[in-house]
């Protein structure tokens, strides 16, 4: 019996976060005010000479004007730099550099983000993955965001393009890890560092304050690196915050299926703090619990177990900008590729064979 009420008290706990973050609403809102401030915008690409060049027309016709643009080649081996190169050329505001090799004891990502930052000059400095799409208001939003908390770091969950039906069985459970375990509205409220969510898509800093704590270089060697950063930030006492992007920025993370597996999977166990025992009783308590009350259980409390997950993905749907129809429809089948990624996870972890762009990723 005690395991009934472990698998229930679970799924209440996660439904009520859900309704938290419901109510609470998340999300960057409109500013009422214009702002000014020198906004570094600084995008680390590697082999990005597809998707980049949409990210900087969006950032040339972007709203905000005092914007400086700079692109780091992250030793791509494909034809990013020139396509950068050609599109930079048509306003003075653009740069493109190329980056120096890797060094040991670092990251890929996190290194080129260190020389972008140290290239940067502005009042704030904005980390863009290279295949997003930005619209008027994200950086004007954004900036009256930090400025009204007397924030050092604002984080932006990107609304996700999915093209196809793998993408859609797969990029969904982003949100839905998220919005279902964390009150996101804690990452600012609470001082608690257990409190850190943030996504390295959409990283904005107070200039002074991260030239001073140099961020990307405190976590020089830690896969998942935007959480790592908020973390850190807060036990230091400094201010940070996450939202969802509210449709002012978007993202098609992955292309396919495979893609999506694949990217998922060099994470996601990173998430969980490498802990590889909490990610199985997560698993547990999420794949095998309604199994397990499906199978033991009558059918009205099986009844309440489905209602609550389908109420709980309507309204992350909802939070995300995503089809609730698709998403309620394929829950099952993105239920299993969460095993699947998990165990691609820990399999990378544990065998420590992990590459990602042409580059093998280390654990240190």
């Amino acid at each position: 019996m005690i395991i009934y009420y472990i698998i229930f008290f679970f799924l209440i706990l996660r439904f009520t976060v859900t309704l938290f973050n419901m109510i609470s609403n998340p999300k960057l809102t409109m500013s009422p005010r214009r702002y000014t401030d020198k906004v570094s915008v600084l995008i680390p690409a590697r082999n990005e000479e597809a998707s980049l060049p949409g990210l900087l027309i969006s950032l040339m016709n972007q709203d905000y004007q005092n914007i400086e643009v700079i692109v780091l080649d992250d030793n791509s081996t494909d034809h990013t730099y020139p396509a950068a190169e050609s599109l930079c050329k048509q306003d003075s505001r653009f740069h493109v550099v190329k980056g120096l090799p890797l060094p040991d004891g670092w990251l890929g990502k996190n290194f080129a983000c260190y020389q972008l930052a140290e290239l940067a000059t502005g009042d704030y400095f904005l980390f863009l993955d290279a295949d997003e799409l930005v619209a008027d208001g994200l950086i004007n939003n954004a900036v009256h965001r930090m400025k009204m908390n007397r924030q050092h770091l604002l984080s932006l969950f990107t609304n996700q393009e999915m093209k196809t039906l793998g993408e859609y069985t797969v990029v969904p459970l982003m949100h839905f890890v998220l919005l279902n375990l964390l009150p996101l509205r804690l990452v600012r409220l609470s001082n608690n560092p257990s409190f850190a969510a943030a996504s390295g898509q959409f990283m904005l800093f107070d200039a002074e304050n991260y030239r001073n704590r140099q961020w990307h270089k405190q976590v020089k060697n830690r896969v998942v690196e935007d959480i790592e950063i908020m973390k850190a930030l807060k036990a230091e006492g400094f201010k940070g915050e996450a939202l969802l992007a509210n449709g002012y920025i978007r993202c098609r993370m992955y292309s396919g299926y495979g893609e999506a597996i694949r990217g998922f999977g060099k994470n996601f166990l990173a998430g969980f703090n490498d802990n590889i025992p909490m990610l199985l009783i997560y698993l547990l308590l999420v794949v095998f619990g309604p199994i397990y009350v499906a199978v033991y259980l009558n059918f009205q409390l099986l009844f309440f177990a489905v209602t609550l997950i389908i109420l709980s993905r309507v309204m992350i749907a909802y939070l995300s900008g995503q089809k609730v129809w698709i998403n309620v429809l394929l829950h099952p089948i993105q239920i299993i590729n969460m095993l699947i990624i998990a165990g691609l996870s820990i399999k990378n972890h544990v065998s420590g064979n992990l590459t990602w762009k042409g580059r093998k990723i280390n654990r240190f």
